[in-house]
């Protein structure tokens, strides 16, 4: 089921599934570049602390996370220059489903 938020008058939509929350990152992104969320999206990922908190995250919850892979990305993350995708932290790191499910979403944008 589809929901929406309005936050500082932007709609932020919101979706549950399997007992799981969702949230598009892509209308938060349009708060900061309507025109080029892809390219924002892309630097929050590159940041140290949101590959810290992703690679905690998976290191928890995925048997499969490839915690070599993550070192590698960890050790590159906030350097100048650095970008990191959603799809390259899948195929990297073989991130668990929800990150999965962004990148095939119809209804997000995907970065590439």
């Amino acid at each position: 089921m589809k929901k929406e938020l309005i936050v500082k008058n932007l709609n932020i939509n919101f979706f549950s599934q399997k007992k799981e929350d969702f949230i598009s990152l892509t209308d938060i992104a349009k708060f900061k570049n309507k025109e080029k969320t892809g390219l924002v999206i892309a630097h929050w990922l590159s940041t140290r602390y949101t590959v810290e908190f992703m690679g905690l995250w998976e290191q928890i919850h995925n048997p499969i996370f490839n915690v070599t892979e993550f070192r590698n990305i960890k050790n590159e993350s906030g350097s100048n220059g650095y970008i990191l995708s959603s799809k390259q932290w899948i195929s990297k790191t073989v991130a668990i489903i929800q990150m999965k499910s962004l990148v095939q979403s119809k209804s997000v944008k995907k970065l590439t």
